[in-house]
């Protein structure tokens, strides 16, 4: 029986029962005497705080590690966060003493949460391949610089990452092989395939997976801002300023006693300029 187990079976005897003697304990558990008294101890160490006592109970112990591996996996699997930072977000909820914070522990923690996430999705590819789940992909790959050159491969429909491998250089036999060899292992095809303009990705598409090559939208929406950028920003801008000066000189026209006419010249001229500001703020936001 582990830590925990005995642990939880103490707690739960003593919100049963209430306070006891540590020999009244282990006569009740079953464990030595001295193994209780030194689990009473640690259990007193981790009670510093009102909410402390939940993380003792089973409901809370699964709590606990449901928070501790949703903030590894969202934040530092996919967002890249270090430990130390993880180590003060879990400072500020209090989880020292109940979790245990150290970022050398977070890290032994993330190991072991990749060893089973690369377990767990290899058991659902079977799983899926046996239940007749297979489809043909559409998807799509790119390279990407860390440490190393990484070659990324990932089906657009679920967002389910195919591969990804250091390699050594990306050309169209390298993606050959990894492609083809990953295609393999789980029975499907491709219907197509997106990708920059490389022509190691468009002859992987075209001849390597026999489907149609797409091309991806980022590269086209940087051209088109590019391109469209000063376009719209500068009517906008001017429109601004001429509204600014509009609005300036409308209060001297509105005093003036000798010109009824100017005053609503002058009005009008402000609600023209924040008409043409209204059109080209909604071109930009578009």
């Amino acid at each position: 029986m582990g830590v925990w187990a005995k642990s939880l079976q103490i707690f739960n005897g003593l919100c049963d029962n209430g306070k006891q003697r540590v020999r009244r304990i282990a006569h009740k558990t079953g464990f030595s005497t001295s193994s209780v008294h030194r689990l009473e101890q640690a259990r007193a160490r981790r009670d510093t705080h009102p909410e402390s006592w939940w993380g003792d109970t089973e409901a809370g112990r699964c709590w606990l590690i449901r928070l501790v591996v949703a903030t590894l996996s969202t934040f530092s699997f996919t967002r890249g966060v270090g430990a130390e930072t993880i180590r003060e977000f879990f400072g500020r909820l209090r989880l020292e003493t109940p979790g245990g914070c150290a970022p050398s522990a977070l890290r032994g923690v993330m190991q072991a949460l990749e060893h089973v996430l690369l377990e767990t999705a290899e058991a659902w590819e079977h799983e899926g391949g046996a239940a007749g789940e297979v489809r043909p992909i559409i998807g799509a790959v790119a390279d990407t610089f860390l440490e190393r050159l990484m070659l990324v491969c990932m089906d657009l429909v679920s967002g389910y990452g195919l591969f990804e491998e250091v390699a050594e250089d990306r050309t169209s036999t390298t993606w050959d092989a990894l492609v083809e060899a990953r295609l393999e292992v789980l029975g499907v095809g491709g219907v197509s395939l997106v990708s920059d303009r490389a022509k190691a990705l468009i002859k992987l598409a075209e001849h390597g997976l026999e489907c149609v090559s797409i091309p991806e939208v980022f590269p086209l929406l940087h051209d088109l801002v590019k391109r469209y950028a000063l376009a719209m920003c500068g009517p906008l801008r001017h429109a601004r300023q001429a509204l600014h000066h509009a609005r300036e000189s409308l209060p001297t026209c509105q005093a003036s006693p000798r010109s009824r006419d100017a005053a609503q010249q002058a009005q009008a001229e402000v609600e023209a300029r924040a008409a043409e500001v209204e059109r080209w703020a909604s071109v930009h936001s578009a």
